[in-house]
Protein backbone atom coordinates (compact mmCIF):
# COMPACT_ATOMS: atom_id res chain seq x y z
CA UNK A 1 0.00 0.00 0.00
CA UNK A 2 1.02 3.62 -0.44
CA UNK A 3 1.15 6.14 2.37
CA UNK A 4 -0.79 9.23 1.28
CA UNK A 5 1.47 11.89 2.79
CA UNK A 6 4.79 13.07 1.40
CA UNK A 7 7.46 12.94 4.09
CA UNK A 8 10.32 15.42 4.22
CA UNK A 9 12.92 12.85 5.26
CA UNK A 10 13.18 9.07 5.43
CA UNK A 11 16.14 7.79 7.43
CA UNK A 12 17.35 4.24 7.01
CA UNK A 13 19.27 2.98 10.04
CA UNK A 14 18.37 3.09 13.73
CA UNK A 15 21.83 3.48 15.18
CA UNK A 16 23.16 6.59 16.90
CA UNK A 17 23.63 8.57 13.68
CA UNK A 18 20.23 7.76 12.20
CA UNK A 19 18.39 8.40 15.46
CA UNK A 20 20.40 11.56 16.10
CA UNK A 21 19.48 12.99 12.70
CA UNK A 22 15.81 12.03 13.12
CA UNK A 23 15.84 13.63 16.59
CA UNK A 24 17.32 16.93 15.39
CA UNK A 25 15.21 17.06 12.23
CA UNK A 26 11.93 16.32 14.03
CA UNK A 27 12.69 19.05 16.55
CA UNK A 28 13.06 21.54 13.69
CA UNK A 29 9.68 20.64 12.24
CA UNK A 30 10.60 18.21 9.45
CA UNK A 31 8.23 15.31 8.80
CA UNK A 32 10.54 12.34 9.48
CA UNK A 33 10.24 8.58 9.22
CA UNK A 34 13.04 6.34 10.48
CA UNK A 35 13.23 2.69 9.43
CA UNK A 36 15.42 0.18 11.28
CA UNK A 37 15.49 -3.42 10.05
CA UNK A 38 16.12 -4.88 13.52
CA UNK A 39 16.12 -3.16 16.92
CA UNK A 40 17.36 0.32 17.70
CA UNK A 41 21.09 0.19 18.47
CA UNK A 42 21.19 -3.48 17.47
CA UNK A 43 24.45 -3.06 15.54
CA UNK A 44 27.52 -0.92 16.08
CA UNK A 45 25.86 1.56 18.43
CA UNK A 46 25.44 -0.98 21.25
CA UNK A 47 28.90 -2.50 20.77
CA UNK A 48 31.01 0.48 21.84
CA UNK A 49 33.43 0.86 24.74
CA UNK A 50 30.74 3.05 26.39
CA UNK A 51 32.86 6.20 26.55
CA UNK A 52 32.02 9.82 25.80
CA UNK A 53 35.57 10.92 25.15
CA UNK A 54 37.80 13.08 23.07
CA UNK A 55 40.06 10.20 22.15
CA UNK A 56 43.46 10.79 23.69
CA UNK A 57 45.11 8.40 21.26
CA UNK A 58 43.72 10.29 18.25
CA UNK A 59 46.13 13.12 19.07
CA UNK A 60 48.93 10.85 17.89
CA UNK A 61 47.32 10.82 14.46
CA UNK A 62 46.97 14.63 14.49
CA UNK A 63 43.15 14.53 14.41
CA UNK A 64 42.94 17.79 16.34
CA UNK A 65 39.59 18.93 14.89
CA UNK A 66 37.93 15.63 15.78
CA UNK A 67 39.41 15.63 19.29
CA UNK A 68 38.43 19.27 19.87
CA UNK A 69 34.85 18.67 18.74
CA UNK A 70 34.56 15.50 20.84
CA UNK A 71 36.05 17.10 23.95
CA UNK A 72 33.66 20.03 23.65
CA UNK A 73 30.72 17.62 23.45
CA UNK A 74 31.48 15.74 26.68
CA UNK A 75 29.89 18.26 29.03
CA UNK A 76 27.12 19.11 26.56
CA UNK A 77 26.01 15.48 26.44
CA UNK A 78 26.49 14.97 30.17
CA UNK A 79 24.15 17.92 30.83
CA UNK A 80 21.61 16.57 28.35
CA UNK A 81 21.40 13.07 29.83
CA UNK A 82 22.91 12.88 33.34
CA UNK A 83 21.06 9.63 34.04
CA UNK A 84 22.90 7.67 31.32
CA UNK A 85 26.10 9.77 31.15
CA UNK A 86 28.39 10.57 34.05
CA UNK A 87 32.03 11.60 34.67
CA UNK A 88 34.72 8.94 34.66
CA UNK A 89 38.34 9.26 35.75
CA UNK A 90 40.79 7.27 33.65
CA UNK A 91 44.10 6.04 35.02
CA UNK A 92 46.97 5.63 32.56
CA UNK A 93 49.86 3.72 34.19
CA UNK A 94 53.28 4.77 32.95
CA UNK A 95 55.29 2.08 31.25
CA UNK A 96 58.92 3.05 30.69
CA UNK A 97 59.28 0.91 27.60
CA UNK A 98 56.40 2.53 25.74
CA UNK A 99 55.38 6.17 25.36
CA UNK A 100 57.70 8.47 27.36
CA UNK A 101 56.27 10.31 30.35
CA UNK A 102 56.82 13.71 28.74
CA UNK A 103 54.75 12.65 25.70
CA UNK A 104 51.89 11.60 27.97
CA UNK A 105 52.08 14.84 29.97
CA UNK A 106 52.03 16.90 26.77
CA UNK A 107 49.11 14.93 25.39
CA UNK A 108 47.14 15.37 28.61
CA UNK A 109 47.92 19.09 28.74
CA UNK A 110 46.47 19.45 25.23
CA UNK A 111 43.55 17.23 26.22
CA UNK A 112 42.79 19.41 29.25
CA UNK A 113 42.75 22.64 27.25
CA UNK A 114 41.55 21.74 23.75
CA UNK A 115 37.84 21.31 24.41
CA UNK A 116 36.68 24.06 26.73
CA UNK A 117 36.47 21.85 29.84
CA UNK A 118 34.52 23.57 32.65
CA UNK A 119 33.15 20.96 35.07
CA UNK A 120 35.31 17.89 34.54
CA UNK A 121 38.47 17.89 36.70
CA UNK A 122 41.89 18.31 35.10
CA UNK A 123 44.54 15.63 34.69
CA UNK A 124 47.06 14.88 37.44
CA UNK A 125 49.95 12.56 38.27
CA UNK A 126 49.41 9.63 40.64
CA UNK A 127 51.82 7.88 42.99
CA UNK A 128 50.71 4.28 42.52
CA UNK A 129 52.38 3.26 45.76
CA UNK A 130 49.88 5.27 47.79
CA UNK A 131 46.85 5.75 45.52
CA UNK A 132 44.11 3.04 45.65
CA UNK A 133 44.32 2.78 41.87
CA UNK A 134 47.70 1.12 42.30
CA UNK A 135 46.45 -1.73 44.52
CA UNK A 136 45.17 -4.11 41.80
CA UNK A 137 48.21 -3.52 39.57
CA UNK A 138 51.60 -5.14 39.48
CA UNK A 139 54.24 -3.41 41.61
CA UNK A 140 56.34 -2.32 38.62
CA UNK A 141 53.75 0.38 37.79
CA UNK A 142 54.79 3.10 40.23
CA UNK A 143 53.49 6.17 38.40
CA UNK A 144 50.30 6.93 36.50
CA UNK A 145 48.45 9.83 34.95
CA UNK A 146 44.76 10.42 35.61
CA UNK A 147 42.38 12.39 33.40
CA UNK A 148 38.66 12.90 32.76
CA UNK A 149 36.17 11.64 30.23
CA UNK A 150 32.61 10.34 30.60
CA UNK A 151 30.79 7.03 30.60
CA UNK A 152 27.61 6.43 28.59
CA UNK A 153 25.02 3.70 28.28
CA UNK A 154 25.33 3.63 24.50
CA UNK A 155 22.19 1.70 23.57
CA UNK A 156 20.03 3.82 25.86
CA UNK A 157 21.34 7.03 24.31
CA UNK A 158 20.17 5.74 20.91
CA UNK A 159 16.74 4.73 22.23
CA UNK A 160 16.24 8.02 24.08
CA UNK A 161 17.10 10.03 20.96
CA UNK A 162 14.51 7.98 19.07
CA UNK A 163 11.97 8.43 21.87
CA UNK A 164 12.38 12.20 21.82
CA UNK A 165 12.20 12.22 18.02
CA UNK A 166 8.90 10.33 18.25
CA UNK A 167 7.62 12.72 20.90
CA UNK A 168 8.36 15.52 18.43
CA UNK A 169 6.41 13.85 15.63
CA UNK A 170 8.82 11.42 13.95
CA UNK A 171 7.62 7.94 12.95
CA UNK A 172 10.04 5.35 14.36
CA UNK A 173 9.62 1.96 12.72
CA UNK A 174 11.70 -0.90 14.10
CA UNK A 175 11.86 -4.33 12.44
CA UNK A 176 11.27 -2.45 9.20
CA UNK A 177 13.61 -2.96 6.26
CA UNK A 178 14.03 -0.54 3.38
CA UNK A 179 13.84 -3.02 0.50
CA UNK A 180 13.99 -0.53 -2.36
CA UNK A 181 14.07 3.16 -3.13
CA UNK A 182 13.35 4.62 -6.52
CA UNK A 183 13.71 8.22 -7.66
CA UNK A 184 10.56 9.74 -9.17
CA UNK A 185 11.69 13.18 -10.24
CA UNK A 186 12.27 15.24 -7.11
CA UNK A 187 10.81 12.54 -4.85
CA UNK A 188 11.76 9.09 -3.59
CA UNK A 189 9.38 6.14 -3.48
CA UNK A 190 10.69 4.01 -0.62
CA UNK A 191 9.36 0.49 -0.10
CA UNK A 192 9.35 -0.77 3.49
CA UNK A 193 8.79 -4.31 4.71
CA UNK A 194 7.93 -5.25 8.28
CA UNK A 195 10.33 -8.13 8.99
CA UNK A 196 7.95 -9.68 11.53
CA UNK A 197 4.62 -9.56 9.69
CA UNK A 198 5.84 -9.27 6.10
CA UNK A 199 3.58 -6.25 5.53
CA UNK A 200 4.82 -3.99 2.72
CA UNK A 201 4.26 -0.26 2.38
CA UNK A 202 5.59 2.43 0.06
CA UNK A 203 6.23 5.90 1.40
CA UNK A 204 7.16 9.01 -0.54
CA UNK A 205 9.80 11.40 0.68
CA UNK A 206 11.66 14.47 -0.48
CA UNK A 207 15.01 13.26 0.85
CA UNK A 208 16.56 9.92 1.79
CA UNK A 209 19.24 9.64 4.48
CA UNK A 210 21.42 6.54 4.36
CA UNK A 211 22.60 6.10 7.95
CA UNK A 212 22.87 2.32 7.78
CA UNK A 213 26.29 2.18 9.46
CA UNK A 214 28.16 -0.96 8.33
CA UNK A 215 25.47 -1.48 5.69
CA UNK A 216 25.95 1.95 4.02
CA UNK A 217 27.56 0.46 0.92
CA UNK A 218 25.01 -2.36 0.77
CA UNK A 219 22.18 0.17 0.78
CA UNK A 220 23.87 2.06 -2.04
CA UNK A 221 24.64 -0.93 -4.26
CA UNK A 222 21.68 -3.14 -3.34
CA UNK A 223 18.69 -1.11 -2.20
CA UNK A 224 19.44 1.88 -4.42
CA UNK A 225 21.19 0.07 -7.26
CA UNK A 226 23.99 2.64 -7.33
CA UNK A 227 27.53 1.94 -8.47
CA UNK A 228 29.15 3.46 -5.40
CA UNK A 229 30.91 0.97 -3.11
CA UNK A 230 34.10 1.33 -1.10
CA UNK A 231 32.94 4.19 1.11
CA UNK A 232 33.45 2.38 4.40
CA UNK A 233 36.22 0.37 5.97
CA UNK A 234 34.76 -2.26 8.29
CA UNK A 235 36.76 -2.64 11.49
CA UNK A 236 35.85 -5.20 14.13
CA UNK A 237 35.96 -4.22 17.77
CA UNK A 238 35.34 -6.77 20.51
CA UNK A 239 34.95 -6.56 24.28
CA UNK A 240 34.82 -9.02 27.14
CA UNK A 241 33.02 -8.72 30.48
CA UNK A 242 34.38 -10.44 33.61
CA UNK A 243 33.49 -10.39 37.29
CA UNK A 244 34.60 -7.23 39.06
CA UNK A 245 38.40 -6.98 39.13
CA UNK A 246 38.70 -4.11 41.63
CA UNK A 247 36.61 -2.03 44.02
CA UNK A 248 37.18 1.61 43.05
CA UNK A 249 35.16 3.45 40.38
CA UNK A 250 37.94 4.52 38.02
CA UNK A 251 38.79 3.20 34.57
CA UNK A 252 42.24 2.08 33.39
CA UNK A 253 43.77 2.82 30.02
CA UNK A 254 46.53 0.29 29.34
CA UNK A 255 49.23 0.76 26.70
CA UNK A 256 50.28 -2.37 24.83
CA UNK A 257 53.59 -3.21 23.20
CA UNK A 258 51.99 -3.07 19.72
CA UNK A 259 51.10 0.61 20.25
CA UNK A 260 47.40 -0.06 20.80
CA UNK A 261 45.50 0.57 24.01
CA UNK A 262 42.67 -1.13 25.88
CA UNK A 263 40.26 0.21 28.48
CA UNK A 264 39.27 -1.60 31.66
CA UNK A 265 36.06 -0.10 33.05
CA UNK A 266 33.73 -0.75 36.02
CA UNK A 267 30.54 -2.16 34.50
CA UNK A 268 27.01 -2.67 35.83
CA UNK A 269 28.12 -2.63 39.49
CA UNK A 270 29.40 -6.22 39.69
CA UNK A 271 31.43 -6.55 36.51
CA UNK A 272 34.44 -5.19 34.62
CA UNK A 273 34.45 -4.38 30.89
CA UNK A 274 37.67 -4.89 28.89
CA UNK A 275 38.16 -3.68 25.30
CA UNK A 276 38.55 -2.95 22.53
CA UNK A 277 40.25 -4.65 19.60
CA UNK A 278 40.85 -3.19 16.15
CA UNK A 279 41.04 -5.49 13.14
CA UNK A 280 39.74 -5.29 9.61
CA UNK A 281 36.55 -7.26 9.04
CA UNK A 282 35.20 -9.03 6.00
CA UNK A 283 31.78 -10.61 5.99
CA UNK A 284 28.22 -9.74 6.90
CA UNK A 285 28.15 -7.20 9.77
CA UNK A 286 25.36 -9.05 11.58
CA UNK A 287 27.56 -12.17 11.76
CA UNK A 288 30.44 -10.59 13.65
CA UNK A 289 31.64 -12.53 16.70
CA UNK A 290 34.61 -12.29 18.99
CA UNK A 291 37.50 -14.48 17.86
CA UNK A 292 39.83 -16.63 19.96
CA UNK A 293 42.65 -14.32 18.91
CA UNK A 294 40.79 -11.29 20.28
CA UNK A 295 40.03 -13.09 23.55
CA UNK A 296 43.70 -13.97 23.91
CA UNK A 297 44.72 -10.40 23.08
CA UNK A 298 42.40 -8.80 25.65
CA UNK A 299 43.12 -11.27 28.47
CA UNK A 300 46.87 -11.11 27.87
CA UNK A 301 46.88 -7.30 27.72
CA UNK A 302 44.93 -7.02 30.99
CA UNK A 303 47.05 -9.66 32.71
CA UNK A 304 50.21 -7.69 31.88
CA UNK A 305 49.01 -4.99 34.31
CA UNK A 306 46.89 -6.67 36.99
CA UNK A 307 48.29 -8.85 39.76
CA UNK A 308 45.29 -11.12 39.22
CA UNK A 309 45.55 -12.86 35.88
CA UNK A 310 42.55 -12.62 33.56
CA UNK A 311 41.77 -15.83 31.68
CA UNK A 312 39.13 -16.88 29.14
CA UNK A 313 37.37 -18.81 31.93
CA UNK A 314 36.65 -15.49 33.67
CA UNK A 315 34.51 -14.19 30.80
CA UNK A 316 30.79 -13.98 31.57
CA UNK A 317 29.83 -12.17 28.36
CA UNK A 318 31.42 -10.82 25.23
CA UNK A 319 30.20 -8.66 22.39
CA UNK A 320 31.52 -7.53 19.03
CA UNK A 321 30.63 -4.78 16.62
CA UNK A 322 31.68 -3.57 13.20
CA UNK A 323 32.71 0.07 13.00
CA UNK A 324 31.89 1.64 9.63
CA UNK A 325 34.92 3.90 9.33
CA UNK A 326 35.53 6.17 6.39
CA UNK A 327 37.79 4.41 3.88
CA UNK A 328 40.72 6.82 4.15
CA UNK A 329 43.35 4.24 3.11
CA UNK A 330 45.00 4.18 6.55
CA UNK A 331 47.48 1.32 6.73
CA UNK A 332 46.29 -0.03 10.09
CA UNK A 333 42.76 -0.46 11.38
CA UNK A 334 43.54 1.48 14.56
CA UNK A 335 44.86 4.39 12.46
CA UNK A 336 41.69 4.77 10.34
CA UNK A 337 39.93 8.03 11.08
CA UNK A 338 36.99 8.07 13.51
CA UNK A 339 35.77 11.31 11.95
CA UNK A 340 32.52 11.44 10.02
CA UNK A 341 31.97 12.17 6.35
CA UNK A 342 28.69 13.33 4.80
CA UNK A 343 28.20 12.71 1.08
CA UNK A 344 25.22 14.27 -0.70
CA UNK A 345 23.99 13.61 -4.21
CA UNK A 346 21.01 14.72 -6.24
CA UNK A 347 19.12 17.94 -5.65
CA UNK A 348 17.47 20.24 -8.14
CA UNK A 349 15.39 18.04 -10.44
CA UNK A 350 16.72 14.83 -8.87
CA UNK A 351 15.59 13.54 -5.46
CA UNK A 352 18.46 14.09 -3.01
CA UNK A 353 20.36 11.43 -1.07
CA UNK A 354 22.59 11.98 1.98
CA UNK A 355 25.03 9.23 2.98
CA UNK A 356 26.43 9.19 6.53
CA UNK A 357 29.84 7.53 6.87
CA UNK A 358 31.83 7.00 10.06
CA UNK A 359 31.41 8.98 13.24
CA UNK A 360 31.44 8.09 16.93
CA UNK A 361 29.04 8.18 19.85
CA UNK A 362 30.57 11.33 21.30
CA UNK A 363 30.00 13.45 18.21
CA UNK A 364 26.57 12.18 17.20
CA UNK A 365 24.84 15.47 18.07
CA UNK A 366 27.38 17.51 16.08
CA UNK A 367 27.12 15.06 13.19
CA UNK A 368 23.34 15.54 13.21
CA UNK A 369 23.75 19.32 13.12
CA UNK A 370 26.16 19.01 10.18
CA UNK A 371 23.70 16.69 8.42
CA UNK A 372 20.91 19.22 8.93
CA UNK A 373 23.04 21.89 7.24
CA UNK A 374 23.23 19.59 4.20
CA UNK A 375 19.53 18.78 4.43
CA UNK A 376 18.61 22.48 4.54
CA UNK A 377 20.64 23.07 1.37
CA UNK A 378 18.83 20.22 -0.37
CA UNK A 379 15.17 20.64 0.66
CA UNK A 380 15.02 23.97 2.49
CA UNK A 381 15.26 25.03 6.12
CA UNK A 382 12.76 24.39 8.89
CA UNK A 383 13.54 25.64 12.35
CA UNK A 384 16.93 26.35 13.90
CA UNK A 385 19.56 24.27 15.71
CA UNK A 386 18.09 23.35 19.10
CA UNK A 387 19.67 20.21 20.56
CA UNK A 388 22.48 21.96 22.46
CA UNK A 389 21.06 22.69 25.90
CA UNK A 390 18.14 20.28 25.48
CA UNK A 391 17.53 17.14 27.53
CA UNK A 392 17.05 13.60 26.35
CA UNK A 393 13.96 11.98 27.93
CA UNK A 394 14.41 11.61 31.68
CA UNK A 395 17.51 13.81 31.77
CA UNK A 396 15.85 16.98 33.05
CA UNK A 397 17.83 17.26 36.28
CA UNK A 398 21.22 18.87 37.01
CA UNK A 399 24.33 17.15 35.68
CA UNK A 400 25.60 16.52 39.21
CA UNK A 401 22.14 15.74 40.56
CA UNK A 402 21.95 11.96 40.25
CA UNK A 403 21.92 11.32 44.02
CA UNK A 404 19.19 13.92 44.49
CA UNK A 405 17.13 12.30 41.72
CA UNK A 406 17.44 8.92 43.46
CA UNK A 407 16.38 10.46 46.77
CA UNK A 408 13.35 12.04 45.09
CA UNK A 409 12.32 8.70 43.56
CA UNK A 410 12.74 6.94 46.92
CA UNK A 411 10.62 9.61 48.56
CA UNK A 412 7.88 9.15 45.97
CA UNK A 413 8.11 5.33 46.11
CA UNK A 414 9.37 4.40 49.61
CA UNK A 415 9.01 0.66 48.96
CA UNK A 416 11.90 0.66 46.45
CA UNK A 417 15.19 -0.59 47.84
CA UNK A 418 18.12 1.73 47.18
CA UNK A 419 19.85 -0.39 44.53
CA UNK A 420 16.60 -0.73 42.58
CA UNK A 421 15.92 3.00 42.77
CA UNK A 422 19.44 3.77 41.56
CA UNK A 423 19.07 1.39 38.62
CA UNK A 424 15.74 2.91 37.59
CA UNK A 425 17.11 6.45 37.72
CA UNK A 426 20.20 5.36 35.75
CA UNK A 427 17.99 3.96 33.00
CA UNK A 428 14.95 6.22 32.99
CA UNK A 429 15.87 9.35 34.94
CA UNK A 430 12.79 11.37 35.85
CA UNK A 431 10.66 9.10 33.64
CA UNK A 432 11.04 6.32 36.20
CA UNK A 433 7.92 7.74 37.86
CA UNK A 434 6.03 7.38 34.56
CA UNK A 435 6.92 3.72 34.53
CA UNK A 436 6.07 3.16 38.21
CA UNK A 437 2.82 5.10 38.01
CA UNK A 438 0.66 4.93 41.15
CA UNK A 439 2.39 1.86 42.60
CA UNK A 440 2.47 1.74 46.40
CA UNK A 441 4.39 -1.52 46.71
CA UNK A 442 6.09 -4.23 44.69
CA UNK A 443 2.80 -6.10 44.32
CA UNK A 444 1.53 -3.15 42.28
CA UNK A 445 4.32 -3.63 39.71
CA UNK A 446 2.80 -6.86 38.41
CA UNK A 447 4.50 -10.14 37.68
CA UNK A 448 8.03 -10.66 38.97
CA UNK A 449 10.53 -12.12 36.49
CA UNK A 450 13.53 -12.46 38.77
CA UNK A 451 16.11 -10.04 40.16
CA UNK A 452 14.46 -6.58 40.21
CA UNK A 453 12.49 -7.00 36.96
CA UNK A 454 8.73 -6.53 37.09
CA UNK A 455 5.88 -6.40 34.63
CA UNK A 456 5.49 -2.63 34.92
CA UNK A 457 8.99 -2.07 33.54
CA UNK A 458 8.41 -4.47 30.66
CA UNK A 459 5.13 -2.81 29.73
CA UNK A 460 6.86 0.56 29.73
CA UNK A 461 9.67 -0.74 27.50
CA UNK A 462 7.23 -2.28 25.04
CA UNK A 463 4.92 0.74 24.89
CA UNK A 464 7.54 3.50 25.03
CA UNK A 465 10.83 2.05 23.75
CA UNK A 466 10.01 -0.42 20.95
CA UNK A 467 11.22 -3.42 22.97
CA UNK A 468 9.57 -6.64 21.80
CA UNK A 469 11.84 -9.53 22.85
CA UNK A 470 13.84 -10.52 25.91
CA UNK A 471 17.04 -9.86 23.96
CA UNK A 472 16.00 -6.26 23.34
CA UNK A 473 15.22 -5.74 27.02
CA UNK A 474 17.87 -7.81 28.80
CA UNK A 475 20.87 -6.95 26.63
CA UNK A 476 20.18 -3.48 25.22
CA UNK A 477 17.59 -1.68 27.36
CA UNK A 478 18.65 -2.92 30.84
CA UNK A 479 21.73 -5.24 30.67
CA UNK A 480 20.04 -7.50 33.24
CA UNK A 481 20.96 -10.45 31.07
CA UNK A 482 24.27 -10.37 32.92
CA UNK A 483 22.48 -11.78 35.97
CA UNK A 484 22.07 -15.14 34.24
CA UNK A 485 19.78 -17.63 35.95
CA UNK A 486 18.45 -14.99 38.32
CA UNK A 487 16.32 -13.78 35.39
CA UNK A 488 13.55 -16.06 34.10
CA UNK A 489 13.99 -15.59 30.37
CA UNK A 490 11.40 -18.14 29.20
CA UNK A 491 8.69 -16.46 31.27
CA UNK A 492 9.71 -13.07 29.91
CA UNK A 493 9.47 -14.32 26.32
CA UNK A 494 6.01 -15.74 26.93
CA UNK A 495 4.83 -12.53 28.53
CA UNK A 496 6.20 -10.38 25.70
CA UNK A 497 4.63 -12.64 23.07
CA UNK A 498 1.26 -12.16 24.74
CA UNK A 499 1.77 -8.40 24.81
CA UNK A 500 2.69 -8.30 21.16
CA UNK A 501 -0.44 -10.20 20.23
CA UNK A 502 -2.48 -7.17 21.31
CA UNK A 503 -3.54 -4.96 18.36
CA UNK A 504 -1.93 -1.95 20.06
CA UNK A 505 1.49 -3.58 20.35
CA UNK A 506 2.64 -3.84 16.76
CA UNK A 507 6.22 -3.12 17.77
CA UNK A 508 6.97 0.08 15.97
CA UNK A 509 4.91 -0.47 12.81
CA UNK A 510 3.01 2.74 12.27
CA UNK A 511 3.29 6.21 13.76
Amino acid sequence: MYEARIRDIVVTGGGINGCGIAWDAAGRGYDVLLAEMNDLASGTSSAATKLIHGGLRYLEHFEFRLVHEALAEREVLWASAPHIIWPLRLVLPHHGGLRPAWVLRLGLFIYDHLGGRRLLPASRTLDMGTDPAGEPLQALYTKAFEYSDCWVDDARMVVLAARDAADRGAAIRTRTAVVSAQRRGQLWDVTLRNTKSGDVETVTTRLLVNAAGPWVDQVLTGTLGANSAGNVRLVQGSHIVVRKLYDHDRCYMFQNADGRIIFVIPYESDFTLIGTTDQDYEGEPQSVQITEGEIDYLTTAASAYFTRQVTPKDIVWSYSGVRPLYADRASKAQEATRDYVLKASGGGDEAPLLNIIGGKLTTFRRLAEAALVKIESLIGAKGKPWTRGSHLPGGNFPAAGFATAVTALKHQYPFLDLAHAERLVRLYGTRASVMLGVACGYDDLGRHFGADLYEAEFRYLVDQEWAVTSEYILWRRTKRGLLGRAVRVAEIDAFLAALEARPAALAGWGD
